[in-house]
């Protein structure tokens, strides 16, 4: 399977824009760059978590098919909270690797910024245990604070000194995303010091505000084909090699293991073995840094580093663009934005711009290899993709 086109929204604020109206520009600028016509595409796979709050909308696969000229065929909504897209593209590849499809279109599209504050933070939360998390109002920045406290104490990292090392992923993900014109904070925060991100308001301690990713408006979609049909199509299609998903219960359920997001574990190997790789064969990843402390979890559970290594990785540039192992080279969702239901193919977009040579604002030298790591809910749907310009 490879990818034909990728299309994107700028994410930020979109009063104007419904989420069908999000999803069709995305879809259009995928398609314009795809060489084939609409009636080659033969089913849709969209990914969206909570259009009933924030449009009033539900059964909503059935519209962005007919919006974008695609009334009649298979569409199917996919919702795995902050991973659904990733879900949805997934399950598209698999669908056409087991022949079912030789072209199909996936994305997605969220409002959250427009929705408002107090709407979009009922939304979110919705992704957390409704019985015994919700109901003791924990929020996912407290997820996310719980589970730096406990990085500190079981890693024996002080944690003024695990809260300077957090900072450094906010400053390097809005250095990248100021300089990335999709992103919302395109032109800003881009010279952000660490102190700045320890000094700005305090959310859920040890997490500020400049710890956390924003609410985004935005759409993303990429097509897909089965492979020999790509090189016919594209010069330069880019191969899914791996994919992998997994899931979890509650935090309760959890404990101790959110720091070493097992989910995730499993996911990730999943991904490797099925691309026939390692960690080691990645040149960059787009992880899904929701937190600060969420990047610095997800590199070690994807094996990139060493349980409680990873914020030293960090620390020690690793991760920077010029480093080992860039890490969110178009700003993550802290510099980029986070409009959920569109996050994990604007993660496969930047992966394709990258390895087609096409990101020119924060290009990954001689990059032929990236990964995807989406997170939903509390640990609860994890998806990793693996992309190459080598054909299995």
């Amino acid at each position: 399977m490879a990818v034909l086109g990728v299309g994107m929204t700028k994410f930020g604020k979109h009063p104007d824009k419904s989420l069908v109206d999000l999803f069709a520009e995305a879809f259009y600028e995928a398609f314009e760059e795809s060489n084939i016509e609409l009636k080659d595409i033969q089913a849709l796979y969209y990914g969206n978590f909570v259009g009933e709050m924030t449009d009033g909308s539900g059964n909503l696969s059935g519209f962005m098919a007919d919006e974008i000229g695609l009334r009649g065929i298979p569409a199917i909504r996919y919702e795995g909270a902050c991973a659904s897209s990733s879900v949805a593209f997934r399950e598209a590849v698999r669908a056409v690797a087991a022949g079912y499809y030789d072209i199909v279109a996936v994305g997605g599209s969220e409002r959250l910024y427009t929705a408002g504050t107090e709407i979009g933070t009922r939304a979110l939360a919705t992704a957390v245990d409704g019985v015994y998390e919700i109901t003791a109002g924990l929020t996912f920045p407290g997820v996310f604070a719980l589970a730096a406290r406990l990085y500190s104490k079981k890693y024996e990292i002080p944690l003024e000194e695990l809260r300077e090392m957090m900072a450094m992923v906010s400053v390097k993900n809005h250095r990248y995303g100021a300089i990335n014109p999709k992103a919302q904070f395109y032109g800003k925060l881009g010279d952000l010091k660490v102190e700045d991100v320890l000094n700005s308001r305090m959310i859920s301690s040890p997490l500020t505000l400049l710890d956390c990713c924003p609410m985004t408006d935005g759409g993303s979609a990429a097509i897909i084909a089965a492979a020999d049909l790509a090189e016919e199509l594209v010069d330069t299609p880019v191969y899914v090699r791996g994919t992998g998903q997994s899931s979890a219960g509650g935090l309760f359920r959890q404990k101790e293991d959110i720091i070493r997001a097992i989910p995730r574990r499993k996911a990730s190997e999943m991904a490797f073995k099925e691309a026939n790789m390692t960690p080691k064969d990645i040149d960059f990843v787009e992880v899904h840094d929701c937190f600060t402390i969420a990047e610095i979890i997800a590199l070690e559970a994807m094996g990139f580093f060493e349980y409680g290594q990873g914020c030293y990785a960090v620390k020690e540039g690793v991760t920077s663009i010029d480093g080992d192992l860039p890490v969110n080279p178009d700003g993550g969702l802290i510099g980029k934005g986070h409009p959920v239901g569109a996050t994990g193919v604007s993660q496969v977009y930047s992966v394709v711009k990258q390895l087609r040579g096409e990101f020119k604002e924060n290009p990954v030298k001689d990059a032929e290899t990236g990964m995807t790591d989406t997170l939903g809910g509390d640990f609860g749907t994890l998806v990793n993709i693996i992309l190459s310009v080598h054909r299995r």
